[in-house]
């Protein structure tokens, strides 16, 4: 049986964004029209001028009719020898089981006998090895409204995914496992496409109420023993935990790893280690591939950020954007950071995945309920050590890791330490503009 705690607020969610939204559409509008020949304000922070149109894909088939030259959108500025994505897509088939694999010191990766120790979701040694000895946590981690920020565990987690909610904002999907956070959050409702991230970390799925209709299916799903379903009070079991901002309760519940085990035990829930997939790491930069410094995700008006790689450590730091792009707001960016710890943000690998958004019917259409479909596989590109990669993602296993391969099939290594997954839909855009790469969310 699920840990059903949450009593309320499972509908007032979406509904009542959807209602504040849509007005503040119209008079955003109204206003717009209004300012139109207002001086530009002040930039906040780091700004970045959209010069370069986005194009079609090229993972999209291109319709045969005729465009408008007016209308027609640049080529992304690659060099010449190199082709992003073959006409006819490569057949993954028989792929070798993947293994974990961390050169020791001296780049020499023979030496398989200290890899137990290791995370398998990172590749890196964990302080406490019995953390191992346990089922992931997957938790719902809120990225809006914007006085949330900055965000409690991100900093802390394994593996984390952004992806497209509704009404132009994103959400993380944090994943704990070789860390404990005594604070992960705020903790925020659930979502269809939740199911595949806990499933493929055999994980507890810990989030904040969800839509009747994503609650319903999950609950009949053969997740429901392994729902951690928190409210907006302080709780033993789940441990839940209250912010000390003066803030509204709904976005101030934080999850307490660190009680978790005990709650398990004491709920009667299966917690034991799983048998996890490891990945495919070393710290030998890749060969080839294109230099990217800047990789920029733009889902909305509302919910846009960029990754700045840092050659000096290896890693990718965070940016989030300052300001809603309406009423003549231009594009802003500040650094994002972690409450919890007081570090930056920052991914040891970026991967762009490429995935089909859906809706079951016109009125989830209406609602913007989407359905993500991270199975099979799909497109992607892997960012690692300054250098971008095209990749294919492949998960036959619904209860296994994503795998990434190169186009002709090789397991593709990252480098040891966090990866953090943008979740893009197939019909998004992208453009190069020398060492940044543009990423453009468009929903079905």
């Amino acid at each position: 049986m699920a840990l059903w705690l949450f009593a309320f607020g499972t509908i007032t969610d979406m509904t009542f964004r959807l209602y504040i939204k849509s007005i503040f559409w119209i008079l955003s509008a109204l206003l717009f029209v209004s300012c139109a020949s207002l001086p530009d304000p002040e930039l906040v922070s780091v700004t970045q001028s959209v010069a370069v149109n986005p194009t079609l894909t090229p993972f999209q088939p291109q319709p045969d009719a005729p465009v408008n030259p007016a209308l027609q959108p640049m080529t992304p500025q690659v060099e010449p020898t190199y082709t992003p994505y073959p006409t006819k897509y490569v057949v993954v088939e028989n792929l070798p089981t993947p293994v974990m694999v961390v050169p020791p010191p001296g780049g020499s990766v023979s030496d398989f006998s200290q890899l137990n120790i290791n995370n398998p979701l990172t590749g890196l040694p964990v302080s406490d090895p019995s953390l191992l000895e346990r089922r992931p946590m997957v938790i719902k981690v809120a990225n809006s409204p914007d006085y949330i920020r900055p965000q409690s565990g991100l900093t802390l987690a394994d593996v984390v995914y952004e992806y497209y909610i509704e009404w132009g904002d994103t959400r993380f999907i944090a994943v704990l496992y070789g860390n404990d956070s005594t604070m992960v959050g705020p903790v925020r409702s659930g979502r269809y496409f939740d199911e595949h991230v806990a499933r493929m970390y055999n994980a507890f799925l810990v989030f904040k109420g969800a839509d009747p209709r994503e609650l319903s299916y999950l609950e009949n799903s053969t997740l429901n023993d392994f729902l951690v379903i928190v409210y907006s009070n302080n709780s033993v079991c789940p441990p839940v935990v209250i912010g000390p901002e003066r803030r509204d309760s709904y976005n101030n519940a934080f999850f307490n790893t660190t009680k978790w085990a005990a709650c398990a035990i004491r709920n009667g829930v299966d917690n034991s280690k799983q048998s996890l997939r490891g990945g495919f790491f070393t710290e030998q930069a890749m060969e080839g591939g294109l230099a990217a410094t800047r990789i920029f995700s733009f889902f909305s008006n509302y919910s846009y950020n960029y990754w700045n790689y840092d050659a000096a450590t290896h890693k990718y730091f965070r940016y989030q954007e300052a300001n809603d792009m309406v009423a003549r707001k231009r594009e802003a960016y500040a650094p994002l950071s972690d409450a919890q710890t007081g570090l930056p943000v920052t991914a040891d690998n970026v991967v762009v995945l490429f995935a089909p958004y859906t809706f079951g019917n016109q009125y989830d259409a209406h609602d913007e309920v989407y359905h993500i479909d991270l199975l099979a596989s799909g497109n992607a590109y892997v960012f690692r050590d300054g250098v971008a990669t095209p990749a294919i993602w492949n998960r036959t296993d619904e209860n296994q890791p994503l795998l990434l391969t190169t186009l002709t099939g090789n397991p593709i290594y990252l480098r040891p330490g966090r990866t953090f997954y943008e979740v893009m839909g197939v019909t998004s855009t992208y453009t190069q503009d020398g060492t940044d790469w543009h990423f453009n969310f468009q929903t079905p």
